[in-house]
């Protein structure tokens, strides 16, 4: 499949436009859970910059076409140690990349959770955009222009935040990641929840808005500062 970039020619670098290349430098195919990249070409013409991007073909379908998961899933138990043990190595991946910056969190969770951000206790290497429209079964993650360091958990906590809808299956993500709901992950979760809330404030995501809101309450009544 080929995804195409289009931008001025001294605007044609920075993390979204150099995500795939470097994912497939520092991870490869993550032992065939990600597409790998064949081919990059870079042209450009009139001060403008395009780049075509080659990677290997997925014949598995994605999980919902929606990020916001509108039925429950049924995923057998070893799609979901799958998709740990993936996220796992993704984790320790070295990288000065970063997927969420600490200004952001900030600004963002105090604006729309409510409370100070939070100590992240530890940071790693996260995916940056892992909801049910980049997953498939079998297990393939897809979409890695925004990958990078975030706050521990934030792939899990993205994971949760679009079946809220759909409990069994916000249920089988916590489950798979029981650490949610903790200390350690307070700050990914905050910072998730900030981000979705946002895109409720801007007019997006409204089917989301009543159980954002109830999880910024639960936020904040875990916040060390309530």
């Amino acid at each position: 499949m080929a995804a195409p970039g289009v931008r001025p020619e001294d605007k044609a670098t920075g993390k979204l436009w150099e995500g795939a290349v470097a994912a497939q430098q520092a991870r490869g195919d993550l032992d065939g859970r990600r597409p790998a990249l064949l081919g990059v070409h870079d042209e450009t013409e009139d001060g403008t910059a395009y780049r075509a991007e080659l990677s290997a073909g997925v014949d598995e379908a994605i999980l919902s076409f929606d990020p916001v998961l509108h039925e429950d899933l049924r995923l057998s138990d070893s799609w979901w140690a799958e998709l740990a043990s993936a996220l796992d190595k993704l984790s320790v991946t070295a990288t000065d990349r970063v997927a969420i910056r600490t200004q952001y969190m900030e600004r963002a969770i105090p604006q729309f959770v409510g409370i100070p951000m939070p100590d992240a206790p530890c940071w790693s290497t996260a995916h940056g955009d892992l909801h049910w429209t980049n997953l498939t079964a079998p297990l393939r993650i897809l979409d890695w222009e925004g990958w990078g360091r975030a706050p521990a958990g934030f792939g899990w906590a993205m994971l949760y935040a679009y079946p809220l809808l759909q409990p069994d299956t916000a249920a089988r993500v916590r489950a798979a990641f029981p650490v949610l709901g903790s200390p350690d992950t307070l700050a990914a979760e905050a910072t998730v929840c900030a981000m979705l809330l946002q895109t409720v404030d801007r007019g997006d995501n409204l089917v989301l808005a009543d159980e954002l809101g109830t999880w910024a309450a639960d936020l904040w009544r875990r916040s060390p500062s309530s």
